[in-house]
């Protein structure tokens, strides 16, 4: 017997981004020196190693993010108990779209997610970081 999905990925993609804030790239290259924003990086570390990073970005795999978020968790990050902005992104704004909207619903705030995530960061011609 087949599922019966009753949502799909692209409506809760939309779902999440009525909900949560969208910043362009360059609003995003004024910011990657800010000490008052946490670049995130959501993609897994096969895709970090292939094409680079935004400069300076904390990599959090996407599969983590609500454990490392969350301070009762024994895989709470420090990184995410801060007062700053919270700037999150994936390869295509989706993945980014869904964490960020799950992080503003834990409490965390205020997040956001980057327009076009890393592919349009690259097309863009900002600076990437290589990750070895």
């Amino acid at each position: 017997m087949a599922q019966n999905i009753t949502k799909n990925v692209k409506e809760m993609v939309a779902e999440a981004n009525q909900e949560i804030t969208t910043v362009s790239i360059q609003d995003v290259t004024k910011l990657v020196d800010s000490d008052q924003h946490v670049i995130v990086d959501l993609r897994d570390i096969r895709e970090l190693k292939r094409s680079g990073k935004i400069p300076g970005a904390f990599s959090c795999p996407r599969g983590m993010l609500e454990f490392w978020i969350d301070p009762a968790s024994p895989y709470h990050k420090e990184i995410f108990n801060q007062d700053k902005t919270y700037v999150f992104y994936c390869a295509s704004a989706w993945r980014s779209a869904l964490a960020a909207k799950a992080a503003q619903d834990m409490g965390l705030r205020p997040v956001s997610h980057i327009e076009g995530g890393f592919t349009a960061w690259e097309k863009s011609g900002a600076a990437i970081e290589e990750v070895k």
